[in-house]
């Protein structure tokens, strides 16, 4: 069955002192859903398991985020987590740090349900 995007919210997280990526990434994920109030399940009687989550997380060191650890922050759907090349290092040179900017995009997409309702 093909899916639709239904939802594409964005966030910024950021470890400013544990230059810790997956802190970073999980910070992003909050802020883009707390973004967010769908009532859209409830009101068209859609279980939540239906929904595929995917997450993308932009930071300097992808390979440094447990994109797993990620997904258990998700409270709804079945979740996809990946990291890619993006976000911000901001590098404090006099202490030898550096603070950790994260980006996330959550896109959520459902079994398209066009012709199963009807316009009344």
């Amino acid at each position: 069955m093909t899916e639709k995007r239904i939802i594409l919210e964005m966030g910024t997280g950021n470890d400013l002192y544990g230059q810790d990526y997956t802190k970073a990434a999980c910070r992003a994920v909050q802020d883009a859903l707390h973004h967010s109030s769908i009532t859209l399940f409830s009101k068209l009687g859609i279980d939540h398991t239906e929904m595929r989550v995917q997450v993308t997380i932009a930071v300097q060191q992808p390979d440094q985020v447990d994109c797993d650890k990620v997904a258990a922050d998700l409270p709804r759907g079945r979740a996809e987590v990946r990291a890619v090349m993006g976000g911000l290092d901001v590098v404090d040179d006099d202490a030898g740090t550096r603070h950790v900017v994260a980006t996330a995009a959550i896109e959520a997409f459902l079994p398209d349900l066009a012709g199963k309702y009807v316009q009344s």
